[in-house]
């Protein structure tokens, strides 16, 4: 982590009063900000760690609380299609709304903020201007729990003429996202699985939400690319990869980049490594449903360029993270000349 000589934002726990919850007749404090609508008396923190109830109001106890920053090729978000080659400020926090056992950033997702400086997001902006980033990118926890500073941050971003993306599980509620979402230009929504038992067992959460936010980021006009962690014997079936396609091609667009990801054991999970073989066999079915599906976390010669789906021709060439626009002239495939608005900022 390497954190830039920030200006600290004058915060205690208790100032920052969070938005979307409600006060219950029995007194709880009912949080309205993702479907897991925890109901907290005094004191209480939900699920997620960083929203508590505090002299009875919820507070949002992470507001500018960073565990981590750095300047990230934005392919490792995984974004494939929008500004490809370039590098983006990414910024993480703590907390997450969901309990993986397989997280691989569970050192700062399943605890919550330390007591520690407070940043403000004229100060984040400023730090991504310094970098020479042409954006930010909430990552590395998940950004919605944190949907205050992140609000807040993406339109002090947007002022200052950089763009926003966020990397996430998509687990929010309509409202929310609806007032969160005309500040963010990309996305990269983590679906688990087509199983919503899957979502229960391992992640403690649940599919449909996540499915309702993807549909909601596209129709808002947000880029918006999905990624799938391959899990052997848990979410590789064929029928569930199929599944997986099929409802990015109908309910995104078969345009929408599809990134099919090798696990590996990682925090709770001990289940062996995604073979190749899985990956490979995956790519091939997700291949036929849509036009461009990416492989991660392995070296493949499937899926890693984009290629134009009429006439084969390379647009973006890919060696890990170097990436190249090869066959994109006027926003347009330089071998035949279909448009590539699926391709942004190429």
């Amino acid at each position: 982590m390497v954190l830039p000589s920030f200006r600290s934002l004058a915060y205690t726990v208790g100032v920052k009063t969070a938005e979307h919850w409600r006060r219950l007749d029995s007194g709880l404090i009912e949080c309205g900000l993702c479907p897991h609508g925890c109901r907290l008396k005094e004191g209480a923190d939900g699920i997620c760690r960083v929203r508590g109830v505090r002299e009875n109001g919820l507070v949002a106890l992470s507001y500018g609380a960073v565990s981590s920053t750095a300047m990230d090729p934005i392919e490792k978000k995984p974004l494939y299609h929008f500004r490809p080659g370039a590098t983006i400020y990414s910024v993480g926090g703590w907390g997450c709304s969901f309990r993986c056992s397989f997280c691989q950033n569970w050192t700062i997702s399943q605890r919550g903020p330390p007591a520690s400086d407070r940043y403000a997001p004229r100060d984040l902006v400023a730090a991504a201007r310094r970098q020479g980033s042409e954006g930010i990118a909430y990552t590395y926890n998940e950004p919605l729990i944190a949907w205050e500073f992140v609000r807040d941050c993406a339109a002090e971003a947007r002022e200052a003429g950089l763009f926003n993306v966020l990397v996430t599980n998509g687990f929010i509620c309509p409202c929310p996202a609806r007032e969160l979402l005309p500040f963010l230009q990309a996305l990269n929504i983590d679906v688990k699985s087509m199983d919503g038992g899957f979502y229960r067992r391992h992640c403690g959460g649940a599919l449909e939400p996540v499915q309702r936010f993807a549909v909601q980021a596209v129709q808002a006009g947000c880029h918006v690319e999905i990624t799938n962690l391959l899990i052997p014997g848990l979410n590789d079936s064929d029928e569930t990869v199929t599944a997986l396609a099929d409802w990015v091609r109908e309910s995104l667009g078969e345009s929408t980049p599809l990134h099919l990801s090798a696990y590996r054991p990682m925090y709770r999970m001990t289940v062996p490594a995604t073979e190749l073989r899985v990956l490979e066999r995956a790519f091939e079915i997700c291949r036929a449903r849509l036009s461009y599906v990416f492989l991660g976390n392995v070296r493949s010669g499937k899926g890693r360029d984009s290629v134009c789906p009429a006439c084969g021709a390379v647009l973006v060439a890919r060696s890990g993270y170097a990436t190249q626009v090869v066959g994109i002239r006027e926003n347009a495939c330089s071998g035949c000349g279909r448009a590539c608005p699926e391709i942004v900022g190429a």
